[in-house]
Formats: structure tokens, sequence, C-alpha cells
């Protein structure tokens, strides 16, 4: 068995203009102060990455990892979320998206598109210039409108959505390939994959493509009601990402799984920090320790009520309690009697 690595920390929900998340060396040195040993970077926020020089050049990725390296900190992996929405997007979400583009492409679609797969690539090669070994990513969605159907969906719909979508993810997962970097999806409502058939659907149309992984984020599931701890047994072999995130789901005779247009707060289903929800991680650490994940945990905060400094804090502290470290030897090893085949065969009867 192998010991999963953290704790680790996605910093995209804490970049921001003011000291210490405005920069490099500033929000490592306070990532460690919490007690976290790795960071995963969100690759489009400039206050703190260059996507473009650390896709051409390997001696930005070292001095980018030495920062951290002197606070203690490992960079765990790069993560194109914002930029995999845009590879795939409905127009009805056209307006609300462009604000993750590039606003030379804003109002234009198809750029925009360009731009994202672009985008998604230079964070794989990057990630291959770093040494690391995968990346996170949203799938995007061009099916999401029609995810219930009313009114019916006309035959064929759901079916051509994945092939495009897969037809545009391809090019990009044979790049991942050339890297030796795997795309891990987050399974995430919003996306085109948000839940295991979904992901399965997908993997058919990519010839199941070896770098096609998953990004495993139990809170997302406990807010679609699936079974996040079977979800595991099922998907063990594609399970590349793991992000350790809070959830609960108090329905009411009011409101439900769609949470009836409320703020986060109102919502029968929320985020929570860590050890706030419903989550059962005891379960969870220990699934993934019996199947040898040997990943990063890496807390991602989305909490509707805590403060997310508090969170942070907090999270590092619950992952260092929960990681699992695996045992080299049986806990009955002091009673074994020693044994060989020709004993084993005495003591099922067959040599008399």
């Amino acid at each position: 068995m192998k010991t999963l690595q953290g704790p680790a920390l996605f910093l995209a929900q804490f970049a921001g203009d003011e000291s210490p998340f405005n920069s490099w060396d500033a929000i490592t040195q306070w990532a460690a102060d919490c007690g976290y040993r790795g960071v995963q970077v969100p690759s489009w926020d400039a206050r703190l990455f260059d996507l473009d020089k650390a896709a051409a050049s390997k001696d930005y990725c070292d001095e980018f990892k030495g920062v951290a390296a002197e606070r203690g900190i490992a960079v765990t992996e790069l993560s194109a979320h914002l930029q995999g929405q845009l590879v795939a997007v409905h127009p009805a979400y056209d307006a609300a998206f462009d604000g993750f583009a590039d606003p030379s492409v804003h109002n234009d679609p198809k750029a925009r598109q360009e731009w994202a797969v672009d985008q998604v690539m230079k964070t794989l090669t990057a990630s291959k210039n770093m040494g690391l070994t995968a990346i996170a990513a949203f799938s995007g969605a061009l099916a999401w409108p029609f995810v219930y159907p009313w009114p019916q969906r006309p035959a064929g719909l759901v079916e051509t959505a994945f092939d495009e979508l897969a037809a545009r993810w391809r090019p990009i997962l044979d790049h991942a390939e050339d890297c030796g970097v795997d795309i891990c999806y987050e399974i995430h409502p919003g996306e085109d994959l948000h839940d295991g058939v979904t992901y399965e659907m997908f993997l058919e149309r990519t010839g199941n493509h070896d770098r096609a992984m998953m990004l495993y984020d139990p809170s997302h599931y406990v807010l679609q009601c699936l079974d996040y701890l079977d979800n595991l047994d099922i998907y063990a072999d594609r399970i590349g990402m793991f992000h350790v995130k809070d959830a609960e789901f108090n329905p009411t005779g009011r409101q439900g799984v769609y949470g009836g247009y409320q703020s986060w707060v109102n919502r029968a289903g929320r985020f929570r920090s860590l050890g706030d929800g419903q989550v059962d991680f005891g379960a969870v650490f220990s699934k993934l320790a019996a199947m040898d994940f040997d990943g990063w945990a890496v807390v991602e905060w989305e909490c509707a009520l805590k403060h997310p400094e508090d969170g942070a804090r907090e999270g590092a502290a619950f992952v260092r309690d929960h990681i699992i470290r695996v045992t080299e030897r049986a806990f009955d090893d002091f009673a074994g009697a020693g044994t060989d085949e020709a004993a084993n065969r005495r003591m099922l009867g067959l040599e008399r």
C-alpha cells in the first residue's frame, strides 16, 4: 500500500490583490505557515504564475518551484479549470463565461475556444517542464442546459453533444500523452462530465484515452445524492487527483437538490469547511489508502459560512490527521508460525 501526500492547498480561492495573497513568494510562505506541504496552482492567475513563460522555459519553472521549495512547499499540480470550461460552452452561457477569457477574445466564441485550447495545451507543456504528472481541469459543457429533460430532449441530442465534446478534447489529450501528463477532469455540476455515467460516455468517445482521468471531490457527489464511496470502488483505476472538500445536504419541504435559486447560505445543499459537513472522510481516506492512491490530498476551501483563512488553517490540520500512514506489515504477524509449501499441503490434508 501507499501513503497519500499532503496536506496541500488549491490556491484559486485565496489569490488576491492584497498581501500575502498577491505574490508567489508571499502566498507560499503563508501556506507553509498554515501547515501545508504543497500547493495546487491556478494557471490563469498572473499574480502568481506566468503560464506563457512556464510553457516556454524550464528555467522559469525551476525558479518557480525553487521559491516554493525554500518555504518547504511543493507544487503539486497546475489547474486549468477555467480554460477547460471554455473548450466547450453552450451559447446560453457565452456572456457569463467571457469573463474567464482574455479580453481580446470576448464576444467571439470561436476565438475564445481557440484561446482556451491553447491555454490548456500550454498548461500541459508547463507541467512537463515542471516535472509534474497531472493537471486539473473542467470539461466544459454543451448539453448542460438540457440536463433535466423538459421539454423532452430530441433523440440524439446528448449523443451529438458528447461526440463534439470528445472531438474537441481528443487533440488536447493526445498532447497530454506526448507530455506524459494526465488531465484530471473534476466531475462537477455545470460540466457535461458531472457524474460517473457522463464520464464514461466521454471516455468511450475518446477511445478510453489513457490520459482522461478523474479529479475526485466528494462534495459534488453529496450535493447530487451520489454514493461517493461506491464511486471510489468503481473508478479506482481512473482517479488521478483528490480535492478534499466538505458539503452538506439538508432537504426540506420547501427545497431540495435544485436549491430554489437561493444563495449558498440558504440552499439545502451547500459546501462547508472540512469537518463541518457530512462527508465521511475517515472512510474516504481509508478507501484511498487501500487502493494505493499516492497522490496529494488537496484542500479546496469553499464554505458559505466560515472565513477562508480559518478554513485553510483548520483544513491543513484536518488533512494531516486523516492521512493514513500505511502499514508495512500485518497486525497479526507476531503470531506467524512460519510455513512453506510442504507445510501448506499438509495443513490442507493433501499429503499424509
